[in-house]
């Protein structure tokens, strides 16, 4: 059977590609020649998963133990021309090799779009010891996978973010390239609630959301149909609260199984 590559990941599908040490939730710090961006990543099992606020990032990769090889693509999942790839196209596919450091990892590339510029990422872990425990996701609730996320502010304030969030089995992962996200759900029958809590891993000097460097709670109910979902929700620290909607977008699906 054809999995996908998040159904490897989240189901621990054995793809026969050596030992798993590089495994976790990361943030990647890269470079094309002089210009730098960020992502969250998730990585596990041979599979990656992340993005930022414009790009997913879905991929493989090999560790052997002295080596880790990551090949990637990276595709547009915010429909705005003024954020441009730093590959200069909206679908880039990227070779990296790289070794740890420390606990971080350090890789150096190329990608096909863009010949003899260097790519260079440093890839270190993000705190994921406040993970929640996951909530209750029944057969017909919103199904596995990576997913783009949109949030807008309501109540006449302007701004928003936008990112990527990982669904698997009742707990979130995301983030963009300024914030990360770690959180629990339930859902069924269409429906689905939960709560966030969205935390600074790069200065943002706010970037369009209200709390800026401030960890925030997020707590939210919503609907998901064929693969889409919409949220309303409310953010609060300390004292102050701001309502907020949001609208996700499957990026690449997972299937729900027990057996490989």
């Amino acid at each position: 059977m054809d999995y996908s590559v998040v159904d490897r990941a989240l189901a621990g599908y054995d793809v026969h590609l050596g030992a798993f040490m590089f495994s976790g939730f990361y943030k990647s710090e890269f470079s094309v020649d002089e210009k730098v961006g960020r992502s969250v990543t998730f990585i596990k099992n041979g599979v990656l998963l992340g993005g930022n606020s414009v790009f997913s990032h879905v991929g493989s990769y090999k560790d052997d133990g002295e080596e880790v090889r990551m090949d990637l693509t990276s595709r547009r999942h915010l429909n705005d021309k003024a954020q441009q790839s730093l590959l200069g196209a909206d679908v880039s596919y990227i070779n990296l090799m790289g070794s740890a450091e420390g606990c971080a990892y350090r890789f150096k590339g190329s990608s096909p779009q863009m010949p003899g510029a260097i790519i260079r990422s440093l890839v270190t872990p993000l705190n994921d010891g406040e993970m929640p425990q996951p909530g209750t996701v029944t057969e017909d609730g919103i199904p596995n996978g990576l997913y783009s996320i949109h949030f807008e502010l309501l109540d006449g304030l302007t701004g928003g973010l936008s990112g990527v969030a990982l669904l698997s089995d009742g707990q979130i992962l995301g983030g963009d390239a300024y914030f990360f996200y770690l959180g629990s759900y339930s859902s069924s029958n269409g429906r689905w609630r939960g709560e966030i809590l969205s935390q600074e891993h790069t200065l943002s000097h706010s970037q369009g959301f209200p709390f800026g460097r401030q960890e925030v709670g997020i707590g939210f109910s919503g609907v998901f149909g064929e693969g889409a979902a919409q949220l309303s929700a409310v953010a609060l620290s300390g004292k102050q609260s701001v309502r907020l909607q949001a609208k996700l977008k499957l990026i690449e699906p997972a299937q729900k199984y027990t057996e490989r």
